[in-house]
């Protein structure tokens, strides 16, 4: 991971509705870390004016909503199906949400894997409750089959190539910040899958989630996480914290559990010379860990962060 990219390549590329801002193209190539600070919002300035000098990819692709649940009393999950076939995205990253009639558009981090699109043509999102227009729409009114159109964008991703060294990856998720961590906790099990199958591809280390949330009903996709500790027992392991939890907690989850904040110990614990930091939830924790994380003498390009807002 480096602070900066140096000489990102960029180009207008016209708008995709009349309401959208210019689009920009992506670099011809990135490396698989970065730094990242932004993420979808119910404030003001809008998602396209925060996210203006971040990379996005040329590729604009029609969607079709093919399922919608409630991962938690406040998430919606969405699946869709993507109609262009040169879209791609690295685990980690988000996508420009355009939904026809609402003028604003959203910016929700995709939670499902490279490889789902790969072998489905599908990605997933995971949208919390907010009176933001997009949020609102896919909370209100989305519906199988609504159409919608998305672009892929960010600089927060995880993306090693075979050769590459292999690392150890501690991911720090606060609520809905979850999402592109999931995204790059899904990539790691599928590289492993792939190595262990066909004894090459990436050499994939350890994979610890520390994930925080108010109680263990927005503690999201809790059955995902708990599945790929299960199947790789020696390589992912998990630690949830609940920070307002009023009701008993299940036989299942208990195992699993910590009542209160991720503490300061815990993230010293995992430090290592092969070890890179994922955060992304609230601006004052990935503050805070971030922070934490440099003043124990992590290099910085090991500490790769998303804000969401």
């Amino acid at each position: 991971m480096v602070g900066v990219i140096p000489r990102l390549l960029r180009g207008p590329l016209g708008t995709i509705f009349t309401q959208a801002a210019p689009l920009r193209s992506a670099p011809s190539a990135l490396r698989h870390l970065t730094r990242s600070s932004v993420m979808e919002s119910e404030r003001r300035p809008d998602h396209l004016e925060r996210t203006a000098d971040v990379v996005r990819q040329e590729v604009v692709s029609a969607a079709k909503v093919c399922g919608v649940a409630s991962e938690s009393p406040s998430v919606k999950r969405l699946r869709l199906l993507i109609a262009d076939k040169d879209f791609s995205f690295k685990a980690g990253q988000w996508v420009d949400f355009f939904i026809p009639g609402v003028s604003v558009v959203g910016g929700f981090s995709i939670c499902s894997s490279p490889r789902l699109l790969e072998q489905e043509r599908m990605i997933e999102l995971a949208v919390k409750h907010t009176n933001h227009p997009p949020a609102l729409w896919i909370h209100n009114q989305c519906t199988l089959d609504s159409e919608v159109a998305v672009r892929v964008g960010g600089e927060f991703f995880f993306d090693p190539q075979p050769a590459d060294a292999s690392r150890n990856l501690v991911l720090i998720a606060g609520g809905v910040g979850i999402n592109p961590l999931l995204s790059i906790l899904r990539h790691a099990a599928d590289l492993l899958r792939e190595r262990a199958s066909r004894g090459r591809g990436y050499e994939m280390g350890t994979v610890r989630l520390l994930y925080s949330a108010k109680d263990t009903s927005e503690l999201l996709f809790k059955k995902n996480i708990l599945d790929l500790v299960n199947e790789f027992p020696e390589k992912i392991a998990c630690s949830l914290h609940v920070t307002k939890q009023t009701t008993q907690i299940t036989a299942d989850l208990r195992p699993y559990i910590t009542e209160g904040r991720i503490t300061q110990k815990e993230i010293r614990d995992h430090i290592s010379k092969e070890t890179l930091f994922y955060i992304c939830g609230p601006p004052p924790m990935t503050d805070f860990f971030s922070k934490e994380l440099e003043s124990s003498r992590v290099p910085r390009e090991h500490i790769c962060f998303e804000k969401w807002w």
